[in-house]
């Protein structure tokens, strides 16, 4: 016997995957795990007995809630393996945030407020808040739209997310080592946290350029060594323990942007793998590195004059802008960025019924 879940699959931003109510999910922490993996297919490169998509891009799950005391949606992400039974809720996905509201809104959570809904949304993995707002014309979620993102072939209907207060959301300090230069295996790095931990590093100081493609990066089994070896020592140094079995933190090589129109060139490895394109709190995080002065983004960046700052993030796939706001004393108050989603599938997902018994 199979057991169904009712579940809608959605894209966000530059990733995809299922999503569900938290209350149609086992509140058994160990038991939702399992129901997870067996969801997605995993550990199995392929996860061919699953609905994962064989990428760490697309092996990511969205748990939605009610919220509370003026939060109007509670979102927990999972990164599902692929290559072992883990299931990490450690990290957030602005990405897969970029769907949240759509999903609650399709899925009857709450009605739409207008032309425009705005929510207020907790990311419940590390109590960041933000406020996403979604096109509603005539109370239905619209897809279509003239907004692009690289990484999403063609245009959509844009999904403005605005962060109300994302540094050090992870690691409990925006710079959780107190210092804006660290230096592991020889290697100057800045371990930063606005939103996602990140430890940002010179591609030349790795032997690379940083603008080779994303294969290409994937392939170089040295490179991806000492990248891991810098990783296992800057974790612990973050506050976030043994990260051997983490996803975070995210490791970023900069290099100057390419061409005129870009402020800084990334790759970024998410974390044993180049990633195709940047994660969205990934962008906002070495963004307001690069804006910084004193840490190792910045000797490569091209800082935009101005308070208010849109900031290219170029990456393998093309370019990602954050809409920065600064202090007077050049500290980041305010990130800002437009994604899009839709939803593509809704149905029931079934999952092996031994798996989660009433």
């Amino acid at each position: 016997m199979q057991r169904p879940i009712p579940c809608y699959f959605m894209r966000g931003g530059t990733s995809h995957g299922p999503f569900f109510r938290a209350d149609d999910l086992p509140a058994d922490v160990a038991t939702r795990d399992r129901v997870l993996l067996a969801v997605m297919g995993s550990p199995d490169a392929r996860q061919i007995d699953g609905i994962g998509g064989a990428d760490p891009l697309t092996s990511k799950v969205g748990i939605v809630s009610p919220g509370k005391d003026g939060v109007d949606l509670e979102f927990l992400f999972a990164q599902v393996s692929l290559k072992e039974p883990l299931v990490d809720t450690t990290p957030n996905c602005g990405n897969m945030l970029a769907a949240v509201v759509p999903f609650a809104l399709e899925r009857g959570m709450l009605p739409a407020r207008g032309e425009v809904t705005t929510l207020r949304v907790l990311t419940k993995n590390t109590g960041t808040l933000c406020d996403i707002e979604v096109q509603t014309p005539g109370g239905r979620v619209e897809y279509a739209g003239s907004a692009r993102i690289d990484g999403v072939p063609g245009t959509a209907s844009p999904v403005n997310i605005n962060f109300l207060d994302t540094a050090g959301s992870v690691c409990g300090a925006l710079f959780p080592t107190g210092n804006r230069v660290d230096r592991f295996d020889g290697v100057d790095v800045t371990c930063i946290d606005n939103g996602m931990p990140v430890v940002v590093m010179l591609a030349s100081d790795l032997g690379v350029t940083g603008y080779e493609s994303r294969d290409e990066l994937n392939g170089n089994a040295a490179l991806k060594k000492r990248i891991e070896s810098i990783r296992l020592q800057a974790g612990p140094a973050m506050r976030l323990g043994d990260v051997a079995k983490k996803v975070v933190p995210k490791m970023c090589l900069v290099s100057k942007p390419v061409g005129k129109s870009g402020h800084i060139s990334t790759r970024t490895f998410i974390p044993h793998d180049c990633h195709s394109a940047v994660g969205v709190l990934g962008a906002v995080t070495v963004a307001t590195a690069a804006v910084t002065p004193g840490t190792v983004a910045n000797r490569v960046a091209e800082v935009p004059a101005g308070a208010r700052k849109a900031f290219s993030v170029q990456h393998p796939s093309g370019e990602f802008t954050v809409v920065l706001q600064m202090s007077e004393h050049d500290v980041v108050t305010r990130a800002s960025l437009l994604r899009t989603a839709r939803l593509m599938m809704r149905g029931e997902v079934l999952i092996p019924g031994h798996i989660w018994k009433d």
